[in-house]
């Protein structure tokens, strides 16, 4: 039986589509701006049952976290995220506004932001991205004067379990995933985009024929705003040639559309169980990057490729290339010079009796 609704809760369906709630006592509408079901939704609820005016508008009084996170909101240093670090971070700012938006944003301690991650502790990822916002939120709010200190600076990220992480392909789960999806599938056509460009999921569902001149496409990235250049491989050619495709991007699903980010990520992993493999599109990145390290690109070349800056992640793949390749060539220094022939024996050698 499904659960009665609580006293004096309304909804109503707008012109747009959106459901409103709101309640209704005698002739008096109370519009209630909180997500339904949310800790911030049920106060708003109860103010109003009891006859208070719940905040219009969703402005936040002075002083409080809530209200903090609303100037944020408004500096370049938040505007001038990229649009996929942004939304990844106003959901974490989402559930700290209902958790703790009405404190006073000077009370914040480190130990209260501590607590926070450790909340998170289940999934370590989750707790370094709360970690990330509360960084970003409070180095611009220290700049501005309104704190005197980073009260999440002095949290450390939680520490990664070996083998924590997106799952790296190997070659033998590439060559199944191939075997069970070959040309002409969709699902061809998205493990080549993925494994032939190095984009991430969201610049993957992007990439179309719209950005290629010339056999070479040229996109800028969601998450970096880099711009970069990527030659048409002829794998990811002939999977584009034997399709589908969609008229705007390469990746689609079975309906002919492009595909969200999150639908996408879905529906590779499903294609990716029915082929036996047990792993992700990031990891899927992950070996291309190892694939053209190991084939001898430089950290300038893995960069221009992934959209990365710097020399910290192209190098985690060029030391291992380097390491791997500088074995085989000085294996043998580590033989003693008066190493004999198997089956034969130096004169004057220690082993002679």
């Amino acid at each position: 039986m499904p659960r009665p609704r609580p006293p004096h809760l309304r909804h109503e369906t707008t012109r747009h589509g959106k459901r409103v709630w709101y309640v209704r006592i005698g002739g008096q509408r109370i519009r209630l701006r909180a997500d339904y079901g949310t800790e911030e939704f049920w106060r708003q609820y109860h103010a109003a049952v009891n006859g208070e005016i719940p905040q219009q508008n969703g402005k936040a009084s002075s002083g409080t976290l809530a209200w903090l996170i609303a100037r944020y909101r408004e500096v370049p240093a938040w505007t001038s995220l990229s649009l996929a670090t942004r939304k990844q971070r106003e959901n974490i700012f989402k559930q700290v506004i209902e958790s703790a938006g009405r404190s006073p944003f000077a009370a914040i301690t480190p130990a209260i932001i501590a607590a926070g991650r450790d909340r998170r502790g289940k999934t370590p990822f989750q707790a370094r991205h709360f970690l990330d916002a509360m960084r970003g939120l409070f180095t611009w709010a220290q700049e501005a004067q309104f704190v005197k200190s980073n009260p999440a600076a002095e949290v450390k990220y939680p520490l990664l379990k070996s083998g924590e992480g997106f799952p790296v392909w190997t070659e033998e789960d590439v060559a199944a995933y191939e075997a069970r999806w070959p040309p002409g599938t969709r699902q061809r056509v998205w493990i080549a985009v993925l494994l032939y460009t190095g984009l991430r999921r969201g610049d993957a569902v992007r990439i179309g024929r719209q950005h290629v001149r010339d056999g070479i496409a040229t996109i800028r990235t969601q998450k970096t705003g880099t711009e970069v250049h990527l030659p048409i491989l002829p794998e990811l050619q002939q999977a584009i040639d034997h399709g589908p495709t969609s008229d705007l991007a390469f990746v689609c699903g079975s309906n002919g559309k492009p595909m969200t980010k999150e639908s996408f990520g879905n529906a590779f992993a499903d294609a990716c169980r029915v082929a036996g493999v047990n792993k992700s599109a990031h990891g899927l990145r992950k070996i291309g990057a190892t694939r053209a390290a190991n084939n001898g690109a430089t950290v300038a070349a893995l960069n221009s490729i992934f959209g990365w800056s710097g020399s910290k992640m192209a190098s985690l793949y060029t030391a291992n290339a380097d390491r791997a390749r500088l074995s085989r060539e000085h294996m043998d220094k580590m033989r003693t010079k008066y190493a004999a022939p198997m089956g034969k024996v130096r004169r004057g050698s220690p082993n002679r009796k």
